[in-house]
C-alpha cells in the first residue's frame, strides 16, 4: 500500500506547501504596499488634514491644565 502514496501526489505535499507559502508572503506584500498607498492618498486629501487637525486640536485641549472644577454640578433643591 505504502508504494501507491507516491502514485496520488504524496510526495508533491512539500513543494505544495512551499509554493502556498511564498504566494501568501507575496500577498502580503502587495496588501501591505497598498494600505501604506491608500494611507498616504487619505493624509494628502482634504478629509485626512481635516482629521490630521482634529486630532491635533484634542490633543492640546487634553493637554491643557485642569482648572479642578467638576464637569457637572449638582444642585439640591
Amino acid at each position: 500500500m505504502g508504494f501507491c502514496f507516491s502514485c496520488f501526489g504524496g510526495g508533491e505535499t512539500e513543494k505544495s506547501r512551499e509554493e502556498d507559502r511564498l504566494a501568501s508572503e507575496e500577498a502580503r506584500s502587495r496588501a501591505a504596499e497598498a494600505a501604506h498607498k491608500r494611507q498616504e492618498d487619505f493624509e494628502k486629501s482634504a478629509a485626512g488634514r481635516a482629521a490630521k487637525a482634529q486630532m491635533t486640536a484634542m490633543a492640546k485641549q487634553s493637554a491643557a491644565p485642569k482648572t479642578g472644577e467638576p464637569v457637572l454640578k449638582w444642585q439640591m433643591g
